[in-house]
């Protein structure tokens, strides 16, 4: 993989030994499984598809590898107490600092800001990643098709479910689709991004729907920028969104939350 993904994995793996170096992962679990905080992911978006609504992952971005710095005046207090008070179901929150201009700190501060859950969007590629995550406070990982092998995705939810975690896995096409459907978790992403080309279509999702089973709830990512591309999804059966640049390069983020899926 010569591309964007493939730097980025990486970086991670270097990541992930200097933390090592830094904290022990016995010491880190420790962390983890003392915090009683869990709020349910996957249940929130549910509970908002069960009224009738769209179940929005809000997304807290500053910048990103193909578009540079997204939103200057970035402040995850104001972005996720926007949110909550806007209509969204749950937040992600962006942790990568190199590539995305990530912090652990933005997402402990969006956290602290609302009681909506949180998912930490990140690269993992190792289980000290996992247990790091409920250290910081996150409800939902993701999981990235993609990055990992089948034994490490299965290995990987096993321990976010261990810890109370959600798992959101992430799909692009039919054959990481088939590897994703053994997994557990009901929360299936497609992402109408190409990680390898940074190119963006919605047909990616639509695509892909007819190989989905009964009980797996289906959430659209990247791409959706107006209320025609909510309808789009909506009248096709998808109900779950994960929208983060869109309402980032927005004055208020989260009326333009609104203004998209609740107007």
């Amino acid at each position: 993989m010569n591309d964007i993904l493939a730097k980025i994995l990486e970086t991670k793996k270097v990541e992930v030994t200097t933390a090592r170096q830094m904290r022990s992962e016995s010491d880190l679990l420790r962390e983890a499984k003392s915090r009683k905080d869990v709020r349910g992911f996957a249940r929130a978006i549910e509970e908002k598809i069960a009224r009738g609504k769209p179940g929005v992952i809000a997304e807290i971005k500053k910048a990103s590898p193909s578009k540079g710095v997204i939103r200057e005046n970035f402040n995850p207090t104001e972005i996720a107490a926007s949110y909550a008070a806007h209509g969204a179901a749950c937040l992600s929150v962006l942790t990568d600092v190199q590539y995305f201009q990530g912090s652990y700190d933005y997402l402990r501060q969006a956290r602290a800001a609302c009681a909506l859950p949180v998912l930490r969007k990140d690269f993992i590629v190792d289980p000290y990643q996992v247990i790091s995550s409920r250290a910081l406070g996150a409800d939902c990982i993701l999981l990235i098709a993609a990055a990992l092998t089948p034994s490490q995705l299965k290995e990987f939810e096993e321990v976010a479910i261990e810890l109370g975690m959600d798992v959101l896995v992430e799909v692009h096409d039919r054959s990481e689709l088939e590897v994703a459907l053994q997994l557990q978790t009901t929360l299936l992403g497609i992402n109408n991004r190409n990680l390898r080309t940074f190119e963006t279509s919605l047909n990616n999702t639509l695509d892909l729907l007819e190989q989905i089973p009964e009980g797996k709830r289906v959430v659209t990512e990247s791409g959706i920028l107006s209320t025609d591309d909510v309808r789009l999804m909506r009248d096709n059966g998808v109900h779950a969104f994960l929208v983060g640049e869109a309402f980032m390069r927005a004055p208020d983020p989260g009326v333009a939350l609104q203004q998209m899926f609740f107007a």
